[in-house]
């Protein structure tokens, strides 16, 4: 294992998304193929650090040409080093072979994320953290998603903040469920997608998997996105639901990332704030992901701009 010694910033960082980075290979035509980094818990650290947080992505990457171009993707995003370990092991890869539906599978037997050690990770670093999150196709993924059920429920019991995104992929079958409850249940914030919660609960009703969420976790505040029909947020001060702000759509990689660390930035620095606040940031970022090709994250002052044309009413 290489775990990267180089400093960004002197400070540990106070929010620190765990789980895979990944590359995406995106046919794009009947012999062309491009590589995209990606990574659902990789996009929200790299969307926390463009809006000004202290931020990190903690898991393990490929040392070879995929894993480079994901250091220095991470570099560019100015994630701390810190926190990346770096193993001689194959890439983990998402060959998305069809855009319109998306059609994919995953590549990656033994591969460098599945090595990740928590036990690596600098000195000091929990006493540094406020935020710690989870999610995507790490927590299926075994050695690796028991390490981190087992770190996210330490943290909890330490006092941290812990935020959950399932982000459903096809990997997540019925051996998924005790860790879906064990996350939900030490969870502060969970954001699902009504797609995700079809998938997650097998069931073509969407409500179906939010009220098992609620009774799992009463007290967490929950993000429901339904892409342009907006999204809602399910708080102990009230359940509120939100419009979109107009913008030009590129294309919508990303925007549920985005959309997430645009509700957790205003969490952390807006904590009094009523709960319209954060959900009009969160739509406010989603939106903003929108206006720019890929898994763009937006800026702070993108994000300042649109929340104010956020429609929010009282469910």
């Amino acid at each position: 294992m290489t775990v990267i010694t180089s400093v960004l910033h002197p400070d540990l960082p106070s929010f620190v998304s765990f789980g895979e980075a990944l590359t995406d290979l995106i046919r794009t035509g009947p012999d062309t193929w491009r590589s995209v980094c990606g990574g659902a818990p990789w996009n929200v650290a790299a969307a926390m650090s463009r809006l000004g947080e202290l931020s990190a992505f903690a898991g393990g990457i490929s040392n070879d040409v995929f894993g480079q171009e994901l250091w220095q993707a991470s570099t560019d995003a100015n994630l701390d080093p810190r926190f990346i370990q770096q193993f001689a092991k194959s890439p983990l890869l998402a060959v998305v072979y069809e855009t319109e539906p998306p059609q994919y599978f995953f590549i990656g037997d033994d591969s460098a994320d599945l090595h990740f050690q928590p036990d690596g990770l600098p000195s000091g670093w929990r006493r540094a953290l406020r935020w710690a999150h989870f999610g995507g196709i790490s927590l299926v993924r075994e050695p690796l998603a028991r390490r981190l059920l087992e770190l996210a429920e330490k943290l909890k019991s330490q006092g941290k903040h812990i935020s959950f995104d399932p982000n459903y992929r096809s990997l997540m079958d019925s051996s998924y469920d005790e860790t879906l409850e064990r996350m939900c249940r030490i969870a502060d914030v969970i954001k699902v997608s009504d797609e995700d919660l079809c998938g997650l609960f097998r069931s073509p009703d969407y409500h179906t998997g939010l009220a098992q969420i609620s009774a799992w976790n009463p007290l967490a505040t929950v993000m429901l996105t339904r892409g342009a029909e907006g999204a809602s947020l399910f708080h102990a001060r009230g359940d509120f639901h939100a419009q979109p702000p107009a913008v030009a759509v590129v294309d919508t990689v990303g925007a549920g990332d985005a959309s997430m660390a645009g509700l957790l930035y205003s969490l952390m620095h807006h904590a009094e704030a009523a709960p319209e606040q954060h959900l009009r940031w969160a739509v406010a970022a989603g939106a903003a992901a929108c206006t720019a090709a890929g898994a763009a994250p937006p800026s702070l002052t993108q994000l300042e701009q649109l929340a104010p044309q956020v429609k929010v009413w009282a469910a």
